[in-house]
């Protein structure tokens, strides 16, 4: 069998299955996900809406953390990867998590972008592009109301204690 860090597989996607349980639930009906999220969480997560720029929570955020899945509570970005865009949404050079992030083509608006959704929740997270900085050239425009923002004091009691050596490496540099 294989072994993902020291550990079998079935073992490691049962401590990733916990893990995400504790932190969210991506099963939610629409009634509990309406009772759970603001009017702006829902219309953006569910109904594929977007914030508007530069009014929203997260664009300005310069703490240094991860951003997650509103809904789920899946991992997502990285402040380690976040840039100013100059767009009035968070922009990030790639997912934290490659894993929890899906892309989909997206053709609304008379035009063809790619759309980025979370991958347990199928949150609308907002839209990938190819004009972003080195070293991937994305730019990742994710809404504020999809996110919860999760500042590296906080990882480890809110079960991302796992992505704290990230944020140590960055410290060294």
């Amino acid at each position: 069998m294989k072994k993902l860090l020291g550990l079998s597989t079935l073992a490691a996607m049962s401590l990733s299955i916990a893990a995400f349980s504790a932190q969210g639930d991506a099963n939610m009906s629409k009634d509990e996900l309406k009772s759970k999220l603001t009017p702006i969480q829902y219309e953006v997560t569910q109904e594929n809406g977007t914030e508007r720029p530069f009014k929203n929570e997260y664009w300005d955020n310069h703490e240094a953390g991860i951003y997650v899945d509103i809904v789920s509570g899946e991992a997502l970005f990285s402040s380690t990867d976040k840039f100013e865009s100059g767009t009035g949404w968070p922009s990030f050079t790639k997912p934290l998590v490659q894993n929890n992030v899906n892309e989909h083509t997206d053709t609304k608006f008379f035009m063809t972008r790619t759309e980025v959704r979370s991958s347990n929740a199928d949150s609308h997270l907002g839209h990938v592009f190819s004009d972003g900085p080195n070293p991937t050239g994305l730019r990742y425009c994710i809404n504020s109301a999809s996110l919860k923002f999760v500042p590296v004091a906080d990882l480890e009691k809110q079960g991302y204690g796992k992505f704290t050596p990230l944020f140590e490496k960055a410290d060294k540099k």
